[in-house]
């Protein structure tokens, strides 16, 4: 025992290694060897057990599953073979708790077992905690550690298991069979309502044959009585109606139903029906009944339009419609239905808007025509009708006639509103039934109305423009106290102008250019440039109205001719005799390229003109172009546009040209002027500031004044063409000019100052091929002053390599050691 005591605290200390071995070295077992016989015994009798559950060993997770030791001596086999034991055990606990728990799920939930929680059943988690319960069995290890007693714990937790698990496989199978019990009841039952719901089909498809073979029976008697019935009112109808047609031949009325005022309704059936058996009647025997028959007639549907008169001003809707459903049938229906259009009227139109007035009647009669009468849309196309025959025709007729030869503005302005609201009261009254051609019904209403007016509209139309514009043109002019005259060639004639078909005064404009020669007269304009942005806006503000109502009340046809001939009436009083008159009266008011303290305005002229233009030009396309988009009209609209332009164009060229020569005829005289022979020539030439010339500040000032001009006259492209044409004119009236003086060195000098200051000046340009020029003068002064050792290689340079040598030759000429230096060797 002494030995088994050993072996058992050697189990022990192993065993709480094993618990508290960090590394979890794996267990190798390199032998058994028992000790004693009760120590083998022992094993051997766990052996037996593990062999009896018959559980592969496998290594799983877990504080106490996976610990494992390796004894550091030989002799601790046994001990490794009771941990061997003790890890078999718990892999065969944790693999039948698993089984246990797949098959039956309901074991979780049962009285005493550990996992009885809602959360999922672990196996390692509750051998755990089984060790953790088990006194001895701490998985923290130590003294207190006892593995027989885990061991018992373990073999009788799986002996309890195993019970458990019978007396619920059990419970499982008696559920089984008291369910597949339940499963055959029920489908018995299932059988037994089939039975008898084919049984209460049958029932019913016998009922419904029979219900059917009744109705047919039914309908057959239904029609035989009917035959029968028929013919018996007809005579009894007959009979009826005979002997009212013999009170009518007795001459004496006795009916009750002729007498009684309540029983009206009745009494306008039967007379109606007699009226219509008396037309049928020859007159030679029946006259005086026809006629006694047709004096009742008349009498009641007088009392019935009466009656219906009264209920529509009680306002009794049910009366009026029994009492139209009566007057259905008589000729004074239509009697009755103007009665009511007429009441309806009557205080509907208190107010100066008529239009709004038509509006609201419509929309009350729209809901009540219904509930009265039964062809509703009848009745309201009549009262339209009335309303526009009647009452808008009328006001219209007030409206219009009393300007019509007097006022033709406030004519137009009244036709155009009146029209305008008209069609949009049409618009709204195209939202009630009126039949099924309601678009066509209003439109004839409309044209009834104002065709007299719309037949000569244009005719109208183009009158008052034409005076219009010119009392807005003459107003103008006499505001400037200016009379118009003929001048140029009179006005823009609209053909496209070529180079071989110029005009006269085209011609007199050139030689006039070229010989300063006075051809023509030459006006002085004092700064006024005839052209007024008011007049302009008035201009285009008339012709836009002019479009609208072009637009409104012009006939879909004539709409594009219309159209055309309104642009004709701007083209001729805005292009032709304010613009066109502008420009030619600008052109004589620009002085001769010889004219001294010139005041150049044309340039303010080409300002606003650009602007009128641009004004022009969108009328024509906001108010022209949709009126003539789809016509014929559209080309010769903008031929008609392209000729303008172009013509206008050649007169603004004209003007420019002629203002550019004067400004260098200006910069000619500055130079004339202010530019001394003894400038680059000077007698004392120690003497000399280095600075530019009195000529070259004079000038270069105009030329900037010039130039701001011309960017705030002119836009886009424009600006720079213009600005380019005056840079090369006036770099050639300098280039001219200096080859004009001798050069000393100190000579030289100032003209190299000046043509600095040129070309400073020829920076505002902005205009590379005009800074260019300068930049190659001011190489071609620097000839001036050169050495004449370094004149060859001076030429040779960058920027006068590719210069004729005939120019470099021109400029070294001008030095006054021309000769003595023998300079002319070097372009022999």
């Amino acid at each position: 025992m002494a030995g088994s005591g050993g072996v058992t605290s050697q189990i022990s200390c192993r065993v709480q290694a094993l618990w508290n071995d960090k590394p979890r070295a794996q267990l190798q077992i390199k032998s058994f060897r028992a000790s004693s016989s009760q120590t083998c015994s022992t094993v051997f009798a766990s052996s037996l057990i593990i062999s009896k559950l018959d559980v592969p060993t496998h290594h799983v997770k877990g504080s106490v599953l996976n610990n494992k030791y390796v004894s550091p001596r030989g002799d601790g086999v046994i001990v490794n073979a009771v941990l061997l034991i003790i890890i078999k055990l718990l892999n065969a606990f944790k693999m039948r708790c698993e089984h246990l728990l797949k098959e039956q799920p309901a074991v979780a939930h049962c009285k005493g077992f550990f996992f009885c929680g809602q959360e999922p059943f672990v196996a390692d988690e509750y051998i755990e905690r089984l060790a953790w319960r088990t006194p001895g069995g701490g998985s923290r290890g130590g003294e207190a550690f006892d593995p027989k007693r885990l061991l018992e714990e373990f073999v009788n937790h799986i002996q309890e298991l195993q019970v458990m698990d019978e007396r619920i496989q059990r419970k499982v199978e008696k559920l089984e069979q008291q369910c597949q019990k339940e499963a055959k009841e029920f489908a018995k039952k299932v059988q037994e309502l089939q039975k008898s719901n084919q049984v209460a089909f049958q029932h019913f498809q016998e009922l419904d044959e029979h219900i059917s073979y009744v109705a047919t029976k039914v309908c057959h008697l239904g029609d035989q009585l009917e035959g029968v019935n028929t013919p018996r009112q007809r005579a009894v109808e007959a009979q009826k109606l005979m002997k009212y047609f013999n009170e009518f031949l007795d001459g004496e009325l006795k009916s009750d139903v002729f007498t009684n005022s309540e029983k009206i309704k009745e009494a306008a059936d039967i007379i109606q029906k007699l009226h219509l058996i008396a037309q049928e009647l020859p007159f030679d025997r029946f006259s005086e009944v026809k006629s006694k028959i047709a004096s009742k007639y008349h009498d009641l549907e007088c009392q019935l339009i009466q009656e219906f008169t009264s209920a529509q001003r009680r306002g009794e809707i049910s009366r009026m419609r029994e009492v139209a459903a009566v007057l259905l049938h008589f000729k004074g229906y239509s009697h009755c239905v103007d009665v009511y259009i007429k009441q309806c009227q009557e205080g509907a139109f208190l107010r100066n808007d008529v239009f709004e007035d038509a509006a609201i009647l419509c929309q009350r009669v729209n809901k009540q025509v219904g509930e009265i009468f039964s062809n509703p849309e009848t009745v309201l196309a009549k009262l339209i009708q009335n309303i526009f025959e009647v009452k808008l025709q009328s006001y219209v007729k007030d409206q219009l006639e009393e300007h019509r030869k007097s006022d033709a503005e406030q004519y137009l302005k009244n036709l155009y509103d009146l029209y305008t609201r008209t069609t949009n009261l049409s618009s709204k009254l195209m939202e009630f039934n009126l039949g099924t051609d309601k678009q066509t019904f209003l439109s004839k209403l409309i044209k009834a109305i104002f065709i007299s007016y719309l037949e000569n509209y244009i005719e109208v139309e183009i009158g008052y423009l034409k005076s219009r514009s010119a009392m807005i043109l003459q107003r103008y002019y006499d505001s400037k106290n200016h009379q118009k005259r003929s001048i140029g060639t009179g006005g823009i004639q609209i053909h496209k102008r070529t180079e071989a078909k110029l005009s006269i005064q085209d011609l007199k404009e050139r030689l006039r250019q070229r010989t300063n020669l006075p051809l023509g007269p030459s006006i002085d304009t004092h700064g006024e440039t005839f052209l007024s942005q008011d007049v302009v806006v008035n201009l285009l503000q008339e012709t836009k109205q002019a479009f609208e109502r072009c637009h409104r009340l012009s006939d879909p046809s004539d709409l594009p001719k219309n159209a055309f001939r309104i642009f004709s009436m701007l083209v001729e009083f805005l292009c032709t005799e304010h613009i066109d008159y502008a420009l030619e009266t600008g052109l004589a008011g620009i002085p001769s390229s010889d004219s001294k303290n010139a005041n150049l305005y044309f340039l303010d002229v080409v300002h606003q003109a650009n602007t009128i233009f641009h004004l022009f030009d969108k009328q024509f396309n906001d108010h022209l172009m949709p009126l003539i988009s789809s016509s014929p009209k559209l080309s010769e609209c903008l031929q008609k546009k392209k000729d303008i332009i172009e013509q206008m164009e050649v007169k603004l060229d004209i003007g420019i040209d002629r203002t550019l020569n004067c400004m260098i005829g200006q910069m000619k005289h500055i130079l004339a002027a202010e530019q001394k022979k003894t400038d680059f020539k000077p007698e004392d030439e120690n003497n000399v500031l280095i600075q530019y010339t009195n000529a070259c500040v004079k000038v270069c000032g105009y030329v900037r004044k010039q130039v701001e001009k011309i960017r705030n006259s002119m836009d886009g492209k424009n600006v720079d063409t213009v600005l380019m044409e005056l840079g090369v004119r006036f770099h050639r009236l300098i280039y001219e000019h200096l080859q004009q003086y001798s050069y000393s060195c100190m000579g030289g000098m100032l003209a190299i100052c000046d043509v600095a200051e040129y070309r400073k000046c020829a920076k505002d340009f902005k205009i590379a091929l005009v800074l260019q020029l300068f930049d190659t003068l001011h190489a071609l002064c620097n000839l001036l002053v050169v050495a004449p050792d370094n004149l060859k290689q001076v030429c040779s340079g960058e920027q006068l390599a590719n210069l004729d040598k005939n120019i470099l030759h021109s400029f070294v000429q001008l030095r006054v050691d021309y000769r003595s230096a023998r300079l002319a060797r070097h372009f022999s």
